[in-house]
């Protein structure tokens, strides 16, 4: 991506009207990015910083986001230090993606003292760390680096803070023809990554964009191309641009070097925020459906070894009726067991050849007392298989609804993770967050809308309360519904009739695409009327029974469905 440390610089610059404004108010939304209420030139300033391992980032956001109930220690630590505060600087080290806000602000005795926060963008190694900036002692980081994951550099409070170590590289507008020709191995080749090993500032993203200008890569096309770029760069001459395409980037400057859709912002900041945040959302849903992903996982395998003892222990409640046999043998042959006996041999009068069996007997036990402790054992036998078989249908039928739940999460939205969380937490797997906020007003969900080539509606629930909500209330008796047979997946439903099979192989489509087999060929896809779909009493979310279907086979593909896609808005 194209945040290099050109695109800091660039960030720096755009910041600089902040210096003398107040920070009023600190938040972090996350674990790992925090916001700073800026209050400069009579206007509010939104400063977003995030030392995200997948994309670090800063700038100015416009977009209000949510904050946790109780503030992390790294945010009250921030509070206790920055907020009142005037900013007095913003600056960058050198060219690389590091950059700091000085902070003036009194401390617990009313003395005026600077601290320093420190943006770290350096991949899976970033890092927000604030600094005292008159010892260099740490008081806080987002991201503790004990020795154990570091010799060279530790981040920890109280500890000196050490800047990153220093690279060996050339400041570009510092190089002039003769040098720049000698500092590239010409004969080596992949000059893309030379200019970024022997240039600070320049990413894959800027260097692909100077070869690209330079169009015939001779030494004097290059530098020509490399020297106006860093000339405008120098010059603070910017055209902040997103591209939307086969593949997605941004710099500070036009990209001529990528197709796709060109969109050019008024600001730094604006652009930032225009590329960042459908990934920045993207990374947000993934971590949270990483989390119930795992724990559902968990929650399946402990299932699975339950499974694996019930079926053990079944197959020794089968020996039940074996007991029951033995203890009336017994009794039917009191007068035969002498005291001390080990065994009794004699006939099974239950068969018709009457074969002759031999009957165990403890010879502690009276010959009455055999008998009853076979009778006791085909009674617990008994009780355990009805017992087992029970818990094993509970773990299985358990087991199906979080594979459901599985398959949910991987096309789930934000609200639609919020909402499997909400339903796990009523099913009594999840405890409740705590929170001091007023509760929400419950909203009905809101199933997914297509619109079929024939104009009919398409419906279809992303978890179980869109499907419950769909299916039981908001679909009619003779509307169809649609699931991929025997499959994990989303409850489809057509509203109206008189539709064509396209319309019917469109829903199907949808049906098997919103499954666990959306990567599958001939997907069977199960559909009737909703007259004939019923809930069953105390039935898991999103579980139904239904007659009267017939099946289709589909397979979906992206370009099959790219037209539907396009049609998708929330119901």
């Amino acid at each position: 991506m194209g945040f290099d440390g050109f695109v800091m610089r660039a960030i720096v610059h755009e910041l600089q009207p902040l210096v003398g404004g107040r920070v009023t108010k600190i938040y972090q939304p996350s674990e790992t990015d925090v916001i700073l209420l800026v209050r400069a030139h009579g206007e509010n300033h939104r400063l977003f910083l995030s030392a995200s391992h997948t994309i670090p980032r800063i700038y100015q956001v416009q977009e209000q986001l949510s904050n946790p109930p109780e503030p992390p220690l790294f945010c009250m630590v921030l509070r206790k230090h920055l907020e009142g505060g005037l900013i007095a600087g913003i600056g960058q080290m050198g060219l690389d993606r590091v950059c700091w806000l000085d902070i003036r602000s009194r401390n617990e005795l009313g003395d005026w003292g600077i601290k320093r926060l420190v943006l770290e963008v350096m991949g899976k190694h970033s890092n927000l760390i604030l600094i005292d900036l008159d010892s260099q002692r740490i008081l806080e980081a987002i991201h503790h680096v004990p020795a154990a994951l570091s010799q060279y550099r530790q981040v920890l409070p109280g500890r000196t803070y050490t800047p990153p170590p220093p690279q060996e590289k050339a400041v570009p507008w510092e190089m002039d023809r003769e040098s720049f020709f000698a500092a590239i191995d010409w004969n080596r080749g992949k000059l893309e990554k030379q200019l970024v090993e022997r240039y600070f500032g320049i990413g894959p993203t800027l260097a692909r964009e100077i070869l690209h200008r330079a169009g015939l890569p001779t030494r004097d096309n290059v530098w020509h191309a490399f020297s106006e770029i860093i000339n405008q760069l120098k010059q603070h001459h910017y055209e902040p641009t997103v591209i939307n395409g086969e593949k997605d980037d941004f710099h500070v400057i036009p990209l001529h070097s990528l197709d796709g859709k060109k969109k050019t912002c008024p600001t730094v900041s604006q652009c930032l925020e225009s590329f960042y945040k459908e990934q920045a959302q993207k990374e947000r849903i993934r971590q949270q459906a990483h989390d119930l992903k795992n724990w559902l996982e968990n929650e399946m395998k402990k299932n699975l070894k339950k499974m694996e003892k019930l079926r053990a222990t079944l197959e020794e409640a089968k020996q039940a009726e074996d007991f029951r046999l033995f203890g009336e043998l017994v009794t039917a042959n009191l007068y035969r067991i002498q005291p001390g006996d080990t065994e009794l041999i004699a006939e099974n009068f239950y068969e018709e050849s009457m074969p002759q069996i031999r009957v165990p007997l403890d010879p502690a036990l009276s010959p009455s007392e055999n008998a009853q402790a076979y009778f006791k054992k085909y009674n617990k036998a008994k009780n355990s298989l009805r017992m087992a078989r029970q818990q094993l249908e509970l773990a299985e039928e358990e087991n199906r609804y979080f594979e459901t739940i599985l398959a949910q999460l991987a096309l789930a939205s934000d609200r639609e993770l919020e909402e499997i969380r909400e339903e796990l937490i009523e099913q009594g797997y999840l405890r409740s967050r705590k929170t001091v906020r007023k509760k929400r007003k419950t909203e009905p969900p809101r199933p997914q809308q297509f619109r079929s080539s024939e104009g009919f509606e398409i419906l279809v629930g992303k978890n179980n309360r869109q499907n419950d909500y769909l299916t039981g209330k908001l679909a009619n008796r003779n509307d169809t519904w649609l699931h991929a047979k025997d499959i994990p997946g989303s409850h489809v439903v057509i509203r109206g009739q008189h539709f064509t099979e396209q319309t019917l192989k469109e829903a199907a489509l949808l049906a098997a695409w919103f499954s666990k087999a959306q990567r599958s060929s001939q997907v069977p896809v199960d559909y009737t009327l909703i007259r004939h779909v019923h809930k069953p009493s105390g039935a898991k979310p999103g579980f139904v029974i239904y007659e009267k279907q017939k099946t289709i086979y589909v397979t979906p593909t992206e370009e099959a469905l790219e037209p539907l896609l396009k049609t998708q808005h929330q119901a």
